[in-house]
């Protein structure tokens, strides 16, 4: 029968593209279903500007799991990962700078201008993290377990983690702080510098609602010296032409294998009979059967808006509209005739300072007030920016002599509490534009054009809550077994035959790959 699978996924994003790899090297009949006119969900590269590759809403690479990359040989598939060194660069308003990479003299040197002290703990503070990142890594790719009905093998997984973390020793209480505790505490403890402090306080709360002093933000901090870029652990890098290029090997990838692969497909209903799957509604009638339906999408999305209403039993329901969403991410993609000229490093020639993430945030106490605003309902009155440059490590993006920047500001409230984001987004943008111009005086002259994704935007466009970017907060109340509710972070639902295998579910955010192929070793092992 045309429209009988043995598997549908709801959603191409890098998650769903991996499921469906998965699922169709296993011998299964699979089509992917994405509402949009492209693969890649967040993950995208479009040409917003004439001749610009812009990464329209993901923008750097260096989580996504390598064992995917090696089971579909997506390198042969177009996929190249360019590093970034050094990573990040953070100009202050009296004309200094700090320059952070892979490269430890770079990062002595860098840092011992601001305090010998720091230069002296930052190797030690790295390894501190590596060494909870040792802990958390080999979880990505775990199925949690159980914690309301645990069997025996949800026991046997909680011993191992509990062998793990007693193998810490007296790090033990360390890395339970930073998985749960603030960021701020952390930071304020092992450096005196609010220059280092806040370039890396910046990387705590980005895409979250949170300041660095409230407890959960530490746990990002870990991401700095997780995954890999060409083998270099911690190393976070550009796909070449855009993050695009990893979900289009991606969909080469199953394609190669069998899969069916439909956008402009958008799901309007998932059907399900007697408490189980049957398969889905499209926008245009079209009905698809398959006993196996995997959701992409957020479980707000999965649960309240597709999925048939009345097969839920009431307590999950309760748990899923419980689940936060709070979100303060702003993202403009901006087309530039050159380079920002910064006071701290002027030139407009490509500089070392234009490779990794331009930090603009001068202490640790700009974010918190940044904060105090979002949590009133106003955008912040002075913003952070974190910015990036592609073009200067990847010319492919920007057509010759020109430059592509990425902007993510933080905070600007999904939820306001006077006005529109409709509204007010190229105000707030404007904000921002002037903002960076007083570091960098030539950068609003050199703006060919620019594109605007407030949080609205991002939930419009992208199907994501709230605008949310990782399809839920990454509070400690919503990680591993207790994500997207507890009793349900196995992928599985109350429906059998529906799983989720998207960033809903463990391990959560950010460009990782992890949760679609969890999600499909659950699925291969149903019973």
């Amino acid at each position: 029968m045309p429209n009988r699978y043995d598997a549908i996924i709801v959603g191409a994003g890098h998650n769903g593209l991996v499921t469906a790899c998965y699922l169709a090297k296993a011998g299964w009949k699979v089509v992917v279903l994405e509402r949009r006119y492209l693969v890649g969900g967040a993950c995208v590269t479009e040409e917003i500007f004439p001749g610009f590759k812009v990464s329209t809403a993901a923008y750097v690479n260096s989580l996504f799991r390598k064992e995917i990359v090696q089971d579909f040989r997506l390198h042969d598939h177009g996929f190249e990962v360019l590093e970034r060194n050094p990573s990040s660069f953070t100009p202050y308003p009296d004309g200094r700078h700090l320059l952070l990479g892979p490269d430890a003299d770079l990062n002595r040197r860098e840092i011992g201008k601001f305090s010998a002290r720091d230069a002296e703990n930052y190797p030690r503070y790295e390894t501190m993290l590596e060494r909870v990142a040792d802990v958390i890594e080999p979880t990505l790719t775990q199925t949690p377990p159980n914690l309301i009905r645990p069997g025996l093998g949800d026991l046997w997984s909680l011993f191992k983690l509990g062998r793990v973390v007693r193998g810490l020793g007296s790090a033990a209480g360390e890395a339970v702080e930073i998985l749960t505790g603030p960021a701020r505490t952390i930071l304020d403890r092992w450096f005196e510098s609010e220059e280092l402090k806040s370039t890396l306080a910046t990387d705590a709360v980005i895409g979250a609602m949170a300041a660095p002093s409230m407890p959960g933000t530490a746990y990002v901090l870990i991401h700095h010296v997780m995954g890999e870029t060409n083998g270099h652990r911690g190393v976070w890098g550009y796909v070449r032409g855009g993050m695009g290029g990893l979900t289009q090997a991606l969909a080469k990838a199953a394609l190669e294998l069998g899969a069916e692969i439909r956008c402009d497909a958008e799901v309007a209903r998932i059907r399900a009979k007697e408490g189980r799957v049957a398969g889905v509604v499209l926008a245009d009638g079209v009905a698809l059967d398959a006993p196996v339906v995997a959701s992409n999408a957020d479980a707000n999305v999965t649960f309240n808006r597709l999925l048939e209403p009345g097969h839920l039993p009431d307590d999950f329901a309760a748990a899923v509209n419980r689940i936060g969403y709070e979100s303060a991410t702003l993202k403009i993609n901006v087309a530039l005739s050159e380079l920002p000229n910064f006071k701290a490093c002027p030139g407009t020639q490509p500089g070392p300072h234009h490779r990794g993430t331009i930090h603009i945030c001068p202490d640790l106490d700009t974010i918190e007030r940044g904060f105090d605003d979002a949590k009133y309902g106003r955008p912040s009155e002075i913003p952070i920016l974190e910015c990036t440059i592609p073009s200067v490590v990847d010319p492919t993006v920007a057509p010759p002599g020109k430059h592509l920047m990425s902007m993510f500001i933080q905070y600007a409230p999904y939820k306001l509490r006077d006005g529109h984001w409709d509204k007010i987004g190229n105000a707030f943008a404007d904000r921002c534009f002037d903002l960076l111009n007083d570091y960098a005086p030539n950068f609003k002259q050199s703006v060919i054009d620019r594109q605007v994704l407030t949080p609205l935007d991002l939930e419009r466009t992208f199907g994501l809550t709230g605008g949310n970017i990782f399809q839920g907060a990454m509070t400690p109340h919503q990680l591993f077994s207790l994500r997207p509710v507890p009793g349900f972070a196995d992928y599985r639902t109350p429906i059998r035959g529906l799983y989720l295998c998207g960033a809903a579910a463990h391990p959560g955010g950010g460009v990782m790959g992890a949760a679609g192929m969890n999600a499909a070793r659950v699925i291969l092992q149903r019973k």
